[in-house]
C-alpha cells in the first residue's frame, strides 16, 4: 500500500500532457518528471564538456543541454554526443543554421527561442532537419527576449506576452505537422513565470519544461526555484525541470531532485531528515549531517534517514524512516532500523556505523526491487 493511498492529502494530480521522446527519455504523459541541467564549458572544449556531462549524469541528470553558438560548436557536438549516454539538447539562438547542424550532429532535441531564431521560413528549415533526424524540439520563451511586436503590443514583458509568443510558435510547428515538442516560458521574476506557466498549462497539452531563469547563486537561486517550481509542481504543472543557478551544473541537478523529492514526485538517493541545531542536541547535528551528505552521495536507491539530536522528536521521526539515529546523552544515541529501536551506538562511531547501515539497507532494497512480483 503506497503512502499516498494511506494519506490522500499528499496526492498531486499531474496535468495531462502529450508524451514526446528526448532521445530515449520520455517526457510528458505518465513519465517521471525529468531533471535537466546545462553545461557551462566551452562546447568546443570537447573533453571538458564531456567530463561535465558525465558528472551531471552521475548526479542523476536525465537530459543535458549544450550551447551551440557557432559552427565550431556544431562540429564539437557530434564528438560529444558520441561519447555520452544521456540525451543532449542543443541550445540554439540567433542562427537557424546551428539548429540544422545540431540535428545532423545527433542532438536529441533542439531548444529554439521564438524571439531570436528568425522568420517563419527559417523555423520551417529547422523543423525539417528535426524531423529528418528524429529530433524533438523545445520552444523556449524567455521574458528577456520576447519578439518586438509583442513588446510593442503589451508595453513590457508580461505573462500574456510570453504565452502569446509560445502559442504563436506552437502554431508554426503544428502547421508544419510537427508535434514532437515541449515548451517553456521562463522569467527571472517568480510571479511572472508562475502566472505564464499556469496560462500555458490551460492553453496547450504539450509537455511543459519548468524553470525560473537567471535565478541567481546557489542559495538565492535555490530558494527562488523552490518557490516557483515547487508551487507549479504542487499544482500538477511540469513534465521536466531545470534549476538555473550560477553554480556547478551538478548543484542544479541536486536541487532539482530535492525539489521533486520534497513533493514526493521523484525519489533518488538518501532523503535525510535532520533537526535544526539547538541546545538539546546530544551530538553535533550540523557537522554530522554535512559528513553524511558527502559520504552517502553514491547511494542511488531511494531511502530515508533521520538524524535527530535529542529524544523529543527523534523517536517519532525514526518511526517513519529506513534508518535513524537519535541522540540520547552520555555520549551515545539510539539506532533505529525500519522504524524500530535496534541498538545503542557511541557518538564517536556514529557516522561510520550509519553509513554501513544505509549501505546495507540500500542493498536490501535493490535486491527486493530485482525480484519479480507474483503478478509478473
Amino acid at each position: 500500500m503506497s503512502l499516498n493511498h494511506v494519506r490522500p492529502w499528499r496526492n498531486i494530480y499531474r496535468r495531462t500532457s502529450r508524451q514526446i521522446m528526448v532521445g530515449n527519455v520520455p517526457v510528458g504523459g505518465d513519465a517521471p518528471i525529468t531533471v535537466q541541467t546545462m553545461t557551462n564549458t566551452l562546447t568546443t572544449d570537447v573533453p571538458a564538456t564531456i567530463a561535465q556531462i558525465q558528472a551531471a549524469t552521475d548526479a542523476g541528470a536525465d537530459i543535458v543541454r549544450v550551447s551551440v553558438p557557432d559552427e565550431a560548436s556544431s562540429k564539437a557536438l557530434r564528438e560529444i554526443v558520441a561519447e555520452v549516454s544521456v540525451p543532449i539538447v542543443a541550445d540554439i539562438h540567433f542562427h537557424y543554421k546551428r539548429g540544422i547542424e545540431a540535428a545532423e550532429a545527433g542532438a536529441a532535441c533542439l531548444r529554439i527561442n521564438p524571439g531570436n531564431i528568425g522568420d517563419e521560413k527559417r523555423v520551417r528549415e529547422v523543423i525539417k532537419a528535426a524531423r529528418d533526424h528524429n529530433c524533438s524540439m523545445r520552444i523556449g520563451v524567455n521574458a528577456g527576449s520576447l519578439e518586438k511586436h509583442l513588446l510593442d503590443k503589451y508595453g513590457e514583458p508580461c505573462p500574456d506576452a510570453m504565452v502569446e509568443s509560445g502559442l504563436d510558435h506552437i502554431k508554426i510547428l503544428q502547421d508544419n505537422d510537427f508535434h514532437e515538442f515541449k515548451i517553456s516560458c521562463k522569467a527571472s521574476d517568480v510571479f511572472m513565470a508562475a502566472a505564464a506557466y499556469q496560462q500555458l498549462a490551460e492553453a496547450t497539452d504539450a509537455p511543459i519544461h519548468l524553470g525560473i531563469t537567471e535565478a541567481g547563486g546557489l542559495m538565492s537561486g535555490t530558494i527562488k526555484s523552490a518557490i516557483g517550481l515547487g508551487n507549479l509542481l504542487w499544482m500538477g504543472i511540469g513534465d521536466t525541470i531545470r534549476v538555473s543557478l550560477s553554480a556547478d551544473p551538478v548543484e542544479e541537478v541536486k536541487v532539482g531532485y530535492e525539489i521533486l523529492k520534497s513533493l514526493g514526485l521523484r525519489h533518488r538517493g538518501v532523503n535525510i531528515i535532520s533537526c535544526p541545531s539547538c541546545a538539546r542536541q546530544g551530538f553535533d547535528v550540523i557537522k554530522t549531517v554535512e559528513a553524511l551528505e558527502k559520504r552517502l552521495e553514491h547511494i542511488k536507491t531511494p531511502m530515508s534517514l533521520s538524524i535527530i539530536g535529542c529524544v523529543v522528536n527523534g523517536p517519532g521521526e525514526a518511526l517513519m524512516t529506513d534508518v535513524g539515529f537519535t541522540g540520547g546523552g552520555a555520549g551515545s544515541g539510539m539506532v533505529y532500523l525500519a522504524g524500530k529501536q535496534s541498538h545503542k551506538m557511541g557518538n564517536d562511531e556514529m557516522i561510520e556505523h550509519i553509513v554501513e547501515q544505509v549501505e546495507r539497507k540500500a542493498e536490501e532494497l535493490e535486491a527486493q526491487a530485482a525480484v519479480p512480483s507474483a503478478a509478473e
